[in-house]
């Protein structure tokens, strides 16, 4: 993607803070804080992601050989998210929330997950030192 500027800032602050807004009311409305749970799953989510990225190998090995420890973070990273987006439907088939609560912490979690992958696609810089 060509330079971010400072629209995208704005666009992507804004979308963060509507999911978390999203979450925190499904939280508050219900009067149950269960659901914030979501939030601290997809704040997370990347982290395995960013660890194992710088793990691939050095400049002398091959692009193919070593993308075990970057499929592992992926791997990780999946599982988080679909914990995340799994929790409150858990949660509402257990009937500890409501429906209206889970509906909300679901479409909040993506908002907040799809903003941190926006982000990170919008600001990603090549390590090219040849550019």
């Amino acid at each position: 993607m060509a330079a971010a500027g400072l629209k995208t800032v704005i666009l992507l602050s804004f979308v963060l803070a509507v999911g978390f807004l999203l979450i925190i009311l499904s939280c508050a409305l219900w009067t149950n804080w269960l659901p914030l749970l979501v939030a601290l799953t997809f704040v997370l989510a990347p982290l395995p992601n960013a660890l194992f990225a710088h793990c691939g190998g050095d400049e002398f090995s091959s692009y193919e050989t070593n993308t075990g420890p970057v499929d592992l973070g992926r791997f990780i990273t999946s599982i988080v998210v679909v914990s995340g987006f799994a929790l409150p439907v858990v949660l509402t088939h257990s009937e500890v929330i409501r429906p209206g609560a889970c509906v909300m912490s679901i479409i909040g979690g993506g908002l907040v997950y799809g903003t941190i992958l926006a982000y990170s696609a919008a600001f990603r810089q090549d390590d090219s030192e040849y550019d």
